[in-house]
Formats: structure tokens, C-alpha cells, sequence
């Protein structure tokens, strides 16, 4: 099978956010068995739209039935749901009114600029700088939220929460750096 990508750093870059995503999800779905469907239920579907995004970039990695406008598309739609359930529809209780308020617009903020970047018809007009915006909020929301978790006492379920407050940004990097170099092979 041929690969999208041909630079020994790139394929490094990608495979090992893959492989950092796969592996957190997959102990998000152990915590899911472990705490029962019950009580973990959002996080099942949280994790479906991170498997979508994971499987994705396999296919975008590997050059199979995906073309880069289908994968700019479906994988924006896949992050901005999870920011629209995780973040501003459900949102985990917070410690601080502030950390809370702060989080909520970092997430309206992130879901506008997915929007803006990347639902457009001209995709290809975005810059590196657009996409970094895009990853640089994520990372910013999953350090508020770690802030948070590390303010509130900790209990069985803190390590499992620690883990999918990244999963999302380490998504985002991954979906980044696919399109960094798709904007660069289309110059």
C-alpha cells in the first residue's frame, strides 16, 4: 500500500499521534466497560467520533478511498460534534464559574473557527497559520479542563478523565499536520 505522505518526519509525525490516539481511546473503553455503560455512556459516543476521525486518517495516511476534500470534510463534522457535545451541550461540571465560562467560549471559539476553516468550498485557501488556531484552542480548552481536574478531589475515575481530555487534542494536531502538507503538495 502506497502512503499520502513520503517525508520520514511527517510519517513519524502522524503515525505516532495515531498511535497516542488509538491508545487513549482504546482506555477510554476499557474505563467505559469498567465503570458500566450507565454512568460512562457519553464517553461511548464521544469515542465513536474519535474512532470515525482515527480510521479517517488511516485512510488518508494510505491513500484509500478518500480524497483529501471527503477527509477535510467528514473530519471537521466528527471534532466539531464532540466539541458541540463534550464542551457546549453537555459540559462537565466545573470547580470555578470561571474556568467554566472560560472553556464554554474556547469552545464556541473552536467550533466557529472549524467551521470558518475548514466547511468552506475553498479549503485550499486557508493558511498554516488558520490550522495551528485550530490545535492551539483545543490545547488550550484540555488545559483548562486539566486545571480543573487537578483543583477537584481526585477519585477512581480522575486518571480516565485526565486521558480524554487529551484525546481530542491529540486528534486535532493529527488533522493538522494532514492538512499542512496537502496544502503544501497543492503549491
Amino acid at each position: 500500500m502506497q502512503t499520502r505522505f513520503h517525508k520520514n518526519a511527517k510519517v513519524f509525525d502522524i503515525g505516532i499521534t495515531s498511535i497516542a490516539a488509538t491508545i487513549s481511546v482504546g482506555v477510554m473503553l476499557y474505563g467505559i466497560r469498567h465503570f458500566g455503560l450507565q454512568e460512562a455512556w457519553p464517553e461511548l459516543v464521544l469515542n465513536l467520533f474519535y474512532i470515525a476521525c482515527l480510521v479517517m486518517i488511516g485512510m488518508y495516511f494510505f491513500n484509500y478511498r478518500i480524497t483529501t476534500q471527503q477527509f477535510n470534510y467528514w473530519c471537521s463534522i466528527s471534532v466539531g460534534m464532540t466539541v458541540l457535545l463534550r464542551d457546549i451541550l453537555f459540559p462537565p461540571p466545573l470547580i470555578s464559574f470561571h474556568l467554566h465560562l472560560a472553556c464554554l467560549t474556547l469552545s464556541v471559539l473552536l467550533l466557529c473557527t472549524l467551521t470558518f476553516f475548514y466547511a468552506r468550498k475553498k479549503w485550499q485557501s486557508y493558511t498554516k497559520r488558520n490550522l495551528w488556531v485550530v490545535c492551539v484552542i483545543d490545547i488550550l480548552i484540555a488545559a483548562l479542563y486539566n486545571i480543573d481536574i487537578y483543583l477537584e478531589p481526585f477519585t477512581e475515575s480522575t486518571n480516565y478523565m485526565l486521558t480524554e481530555i487529551w484525546i481530542r487534542p491529540t486528534i486535532t494536531y493529527g488533522l493538522v499536520a494532514c492538512f499542512v502538507t496537502e496544502k503544501k503538495n497543492n503549491k
